[in-house]
């Protein structure tokens, strides 16, 4: 949970549903609930696996943990 008064405590998460939004939500239409916790689930696994990200040196958020982990 952030502080009181410090937005910049939610800055990361803020950025996350930024661009879950603009990617996924805004794109498309879902026929049912149930259709879109489909898709939210396959975007945060393309988020996670798939997607580079600069600021992790071009890799994704996997891999950049797992290559983390292996120097560490």
């Amino acid at each position: 949970m952030s502080r009181k008064g410090n937005c910049l405590d939610n800055a990361v998460i803020e950025n996350f549903f930024g661009l879950l939004k603009s990617e996924l939500f805004y794109l498309k239409k879902f026929k049912s609930v149930e259709d879109f916790i489909k898709e939210l689930k396959s975007y945060i696994k393309y988020y996670n696996t798939k997607r580079i990200k600069i600021k992790l040196k071009g890799l994704s958020p996997v891999e950049y943990r797992t290559k983390s982990q292996l120097v560490a």
